[in-house]
Order: structure tokens, then C-alpha cells, then sequence
């Protein structure tokens, strides 16, 4: 029997454990889930109105079918690309997300330093709990240990009512390293979001009796708050208590193409226009000098029923051509996902919940594992499809996957 069954060593620490124990995003989500107050859980974990367009986003991925290539000699692969100068190890980069310090202490600085561990991208959110120069300070540390770069920093604008503001954080962005700016244009008033409706979060957090409860339901997560610096916007600290859903107010409804022109000629690095945006207004983006775009929908938390991004992904590189980057979010929560964006054109995918839920569930430990789980899932995928190289899979993609019948 001794020779049979050998016993496991019993991890002591409970994060370790836990994130161990997690084999894909979902474990990840369901730890999040049991870890987290439900108001701010339901703020990662929600969308608009019916929530129908984030369910079709993942939907959009799984319902490509792969066709794969046997005996290809797969025993090494290149899941490397290159995005913006930078060789990126896969095809990932972190997307922005605000308020990151409310779902666990380590926020935006923690997922940036495991970003730049990882040799990938992150994008800072104008919501940011932190401020644009301690996360360059915590980026530039951790990417000394890893095979990340200034430049692998990027800076997400909301073009905001108050223009000096706007133009002050794109000045500082650039001061502090920052070498992409990714301006997001589908957020000019706040999507119907009824969870956080319902739920009534606000920014900073306000004492109610529904708090005052879930301290007792969730006592680590509320010690752990609690014992770290205040909670506020970091660019629009000291402001009124204001909901999740009034912060779009700091928004300007009125912005239109100039405003992109504008910030074409104020920013020297790269531009990058995040939204979901066809191929019309890919192609004039385009003409005004943005060498990129993001297609999204926001993760369906603005206009529901928008359609899913990776059905874009086509499309849109037709009408731009091979020489425009294009970066796909809103829906990946598996490497397969990646090699579904990469076989239809996309050059990288972006995460946004898929790491959070791994902030949630274990800190900056916890992205760590969300990373490591997508690009062995990555690599696994490219190799039972016969593909040795992440630019095989973009140049041979349509040979590779088919759609679903239905």
C-alpha cells in the first residue's frame, strides 16, 4: 500500500491552497464568489440591463469548432508575438478595470507587477484606485525580476467633461513611461448596470446596514480593506460620495472624432481606440493616425445586446489591413479563446474579469494563477491543433477552425 499511495504534503498557507486548487478561470470565479462581498463581486461579475451581450461574448468564441493538423512535430512552439515593438511571451495583455483596490488590497499595482512578471501588458484605468506614478513605481520594480518594460504600460482615458484634468492625466501617463494610450469611447454616459443598481455601491464605500451585515459574512475580506490605505478614485480624490453608476457623470456625452484627432497630436506614443467599433469606424480611426484598435464592448456593461467583439475580428482586419494592430476583449476565458481570436486576425487578446476573478480569489498571487492557467491552456490548444508558432496560427487560422452547426 505504501508504495501504491503516496500522500500529498499538506499546503499550510490558505491562499496557496486555494489558488492551487483552482484549474481554470471558473475555479477562479467560484473562489472570488465565496471570498467576496456580493456588492462587489456583482460589480466585476455584472453587466446591463439583461445581461445578454456578456453571455453572447463568451458565446462568440465557443462556437468555433478547431480542425486540427496531426503529426506537425509540436515538441516546441512560439507562442510569442510582437505588439507595439514589444515581444509579448503569448498573446495576452491585462485590460483596464476601476476601483481594483475594493476587490482586494493589492489592485492595480499588484496586477501590474505580475503583468510585467509575466513579460505582458497593463493598462491603468482612469477609475484607478491608484494613482498613475505608484503604479509605474511598483511596474518598474517588478519588471527588473521579470521580462516585462516601461513601455509594456498602458494608460486607459475616458475623455472627461473636464478637458484640463483629461489632458493633465495623458501629460502624466507619458511623463511616468507609459507607452500606449488607449482612449475607450463607449462609455460617454454609464450603461443600465441593475446589479450595482440593486446592490447600491458606492465610491468610497458608505456604512449602510447591508454593510454593516456582509462585515459578518466576509470578515477577512473587510480586515484586509481595512487595514490599507483609504479607498477613493485616485484621480478624482475628494470628490462627493458618489454611486458606480453617477461616476459616468464625470464623462463627456459630447465627444466625437476631433477629440480623437486631438489627442493624436498631444500623444507621441501609441494610440489604441477601445470600443466596439465595425469595420466604417475602424477604417477612419485608422485615418486619423490610431495604430491600433481594441474591440469591446465593455464586457456587455454598456449597451446590451451589442454585438459580441470576436464576431469583429474579421471584419474589421479586412478593412484595415495586416499592418494595424487589433486587440480583442470582452469574453476570453480560456487559452482556446486566445486561439480563436488569433485564427480569425486578432494579433493579442485582452483580459479583463478573467483576471480580476484572480484578484478576487488570492491578490496579486491570485493574477498570477489566472496568467499561468490561460497560457498553458494557450499552449496546449496550439499544440493539439498541429500549430507550432503563434504566427502560423495567424497566417493559416481560417484553415483551422470552423463554425459550430447549429
Amino acid at each position: 500500500m505504501r508504495k501504491l499511495v503516496q500522500l500529498r504534503s499538506v499546503e499550510l498557507d490558505g491562499n496557496r491552497r486555494r489558488l492551487a486548487a483552482c484549474r481554470d478561470v471558473s475555479d477562479l470565479r467560484r473562489v472570488a464568489r465565496r471570498r467576496i462581498p456580493r456588492p462587489v463581486f456583482d460589480y466585476v461579475d455584472g453587466a446591463a440591463d439583461e445581461e445578454l451581450a456578456v453571455a453572447g461574448n463568451t458565446a462568440a468564441f465557443r462556437q468555433w469548432r478547431f480542425l486540427p493538423r496531426v503529426l506537425a512535430d509540436v515538441d516546441q512552439v512560439d507562442m510569442s508575438v510582437t505588439v507595439f515593438g514589444s515581444v509579448l511571451p503569448v498573446p495576452l495583455a491585462l485590460g483596464p478595470a476601476g476601483y481594483t483596490r475594493m476587490m482586494h488590497p493589492d489592485g492595480e499595482a499588484g496586477a501590474a507587477r505580475s503583468a510585467m512578471r509575466h513579460g505582458l501588458p497593463y493598462t491603468l484605468s482612469t477609475m484607478a484606485a491608484t494613482g498613475i506614478e505608484d503604479v509605474a513605481a511598483a511596474a518598474r520594480s517588478a519588471a527588473a525580476q521579470g521580462a516585462g518594460t516601461a513601455q509594456d504600460l498602458w494608460f486607459q482615458l475616458y475623455i472627461l467633461k473636464d478637458r484640463a484634468q483629461a489632458n493633465d492625466l495623458v501629460s502624466r501617463a507619458a511623463d511616468n513611461g507609459f507607452g500606449v494610450l488607449v482612449v475607450t469611447v463607449d462609455t460617454v454616459i454609464a450603461g443600465n448596470r441593475l446589479r450595482d443598481q440593486r446592490n447600491g455601491l458606492s465610491i468610497p464605500p458608505e456604512l449602510s446596514l447591508r454593510t454593516v451585515a456582509s462585515v459578518a459574512g466576509k470578515p477577512g475580506y473587510w480586515l484586509r480593506l481595512l487595514s490599507g490605505p483609504a479607498l477613493d478614485y485616485a484621480n478624482f480624490a475628494g470628490r462627493p460620495r458618489t454611486t458606480i453608476m453617477q461616476t459616468a457623470d464625470f464623462f463627456d456625452a459630447g465627444i466625437n472624432w476631433s477629440d480623437i484627432a486631438d489627442l493624436r497630436s498631444r500623444w507621441a506614443g501609441k494610440l489604441i481606440i477601445k470600443g466596439p467599433l465595425g469595420p466604417a469606424d475602424a477604417r477612419r480611426a485608422v485615418e486619423l493616425g490610431v495604430d491600433g484598435i481594441q474591440l469591446s464592448n465593455h464586457g456587455g456593461r454598456q449597451l446590451d445586446r451589442a454585438v459580441a467583439p470576436a464576431d469583429l475580428i474579421a471584419p474589421v482586419r479586412e478593412a484595415v489591413g495586416s499592418s494595424v494592430t487589433i486587440l480583442v476583449d470582452s469574453g476570453i476565458r480560456h487559452g482556446a479563446d486566445v486561439v480563436v481570436a488569433l485564427a480569425l486576425g486578432a494579433d493579442a487578446g485582452v483580459l479583463g474579469r478573467a483576471y480580476l476573478y484572480g484578484l478576487m480569489a488570492g491578490g496579486e498571487a491570485g493574477v498570477d494563477r489566472a496568467l499561468d492557467l490561460l497560457t498553458r491552456q494557450f499552449k496546449t490548444t496550439m499544440q493539439l491543433l498541429g500549430v507550432t508558432s503563434a504566427a502560423e496560427l495567424r497566417k493559416r487560422g481560417r484553415e483551422l477552425i470552423t463554425r459550430e452547426a447549429r
